[in-house]
């Protein structure tokens, strides 16, 4: 489940959509924060915010995904 909600309602709880983030309130809760920088730490999460990607840092855009390799390979920078 964590997983399943993390996508919206971690991008949601770092102010990264809507700007929702200081009229809910987010950082009041604590363990919530922590919950969403944890998820957000890892290098699989990384990886996968990448995917698809059609904005942002060049380096952070890995459009389509075909081998593990494409995240060294074939992100917009290095194409």
């Amino acid at each position: 489940a964590d997983m399943a909600i993390w996508p919206w309602y971690g991008a949601l709880v770092l102010n990264r959509v809507y700007g929702a983030a200081e009229f809910l309130s987010a950082q009041s809760y604590e363990h919530l924060g922590r919950w969403t920088r944890e998820i957000d730490s890892r290098d699989a999460v990384k990886r996968g915010r990448m995917v698809n990607r059609i904005s942002g840092e060049l380096h952070e855009q890995l459009r389509q995904r075909h081998d593990a390799g494409d995240f060294d390979t074939k992100t917009q920078d290095k194409i």
